[in-house]
């Protein structure tokens, strides 16, 4: 049985390996302006104040992570004493990789580790829309424990430090995944905590080629075709069909970017009878012709 979620962190290839420590004491704040890139959170002791654009403040507590797929405007201060809404703080690195925030004679009563996570996959926007624009994580024991074990090797100097603490935040990041699933309004991780809706997902990923229909995922999910349709759509913020294409061109685009096959037999691998009918498919999805697309992809 194929699994969604692996599938997706598969093909997004996240490396969380740029972190670093951030320690603050007293009053600081941080405004942010990102050009869409991946932040990350994970809080070690004390609480932050995070204020993202569109979204209320949110309250990030030790043992919490936070992952912004695509961020833009947000802005992470303290929250006692609170600071002016003019106060923009600059970090000061103290230490190797080690950076300060706020009073710097006093004692840190805020650590965390930050960073901006990439993702390898050429094809992460179209991925991204299928993740909540923001994931809090918290109160979960398995990420506490991570998040510990994260804390020890970034204050240590042993061997491989920057490999392990790489490979830690890769698993904090499915982690939070899949724990976070069943709080969001909408998106594949929530689809993935509703058993009904699930089964048709992993239908889909497990079979992208069949000829599938709303009635067909309907019969896998044992539910009649209307319910279903309103309980995938509310589950995954897209109607089944709309999710099935939006799979089939995910992977459309990575076989093209590989290069090792013709438009022809891509069309095929995808659930497509002809190669004129998935290239407008295509055009229409992703604004590319796929031979144009693999062209300037360099396949």
């Amino acid at each position: 049985m194929s699994d969604p979620l692996a599938q997706v962190v598969g093909l997004l290839q996240p490396d969380l390996s740029f972190a670093k420590l951030v320690e603050g004491a007293g009053a600081w704040r941080i405004p942010r302006s990102e050009e869409g890139r991946p932040f990350f959170c994970a809080v070690l002791e004390g609480t932050i104040r995070l204020e993202v654009h569109g979204r209320e403040p949110l309250l990030v507590s030790a043992g919490d992570f936070v992952l912004i797929p695509a961020a833009y405007d947000f802005t992470s201060s303290s929250t006692a004493p609170a600071p002016s809404r003019g106060l923009s703080s600059v970090p000061i690195e103290v230490r190797p990789n080690v950076f300060r925030l706020g009073d710097s004679m006093a004692e840190p009563d805020v650590r965390m580790l930050v960073g901006y996570c990439t993702f390898g996959s050429t094809d992460a926007a179209l991925l991204v829309t299928l993740l909540p624009s923001l994931i809090h994580a918290r109160g979960e024991g398995r990420l506490t424990t991570l998040i510990q074990i994260a804390v020890e090797e970034s204050r240590g100097a042993r061997a491989a430090r920057d490999v392990v603490l790489a490979r830690l935040m890769e698993v904090l990041f499915i982690e939070a995944l899949r724990s976070s699933g069943p709080h969001f309004p909408c998106g594949i991780l929530r689809g993935l905590g509703d058993d009904r809706v699930a089964t048709a997902i992993r239908q889909i990923h497990e079979q992208p080629t069949a000829p599938w229909t709303v009635a067909d995922l309907a019969r896998a999910a044992a539910m009649s075709r209307s319910a279903f349709f309103d309980r995938f759509r509310q589950a995954v913020g897209m109607a089944p069909m709309e999710y099935l294409l939006h799979w089939r061109m995910v992977l459309a685009k990575q076989l093209l970017e590989h290069g090792q096959a013709s438009v022809a037999e891509i069309a095929g691998r995808v659930g497509y009878g002809s190669s004129s009918t998935f290239s407008v498919a295509f055009a229409r999805h992703v604004g590319t012709p796929p031979r144009l697309y693999a062209r300037q992809q360099g396949a």
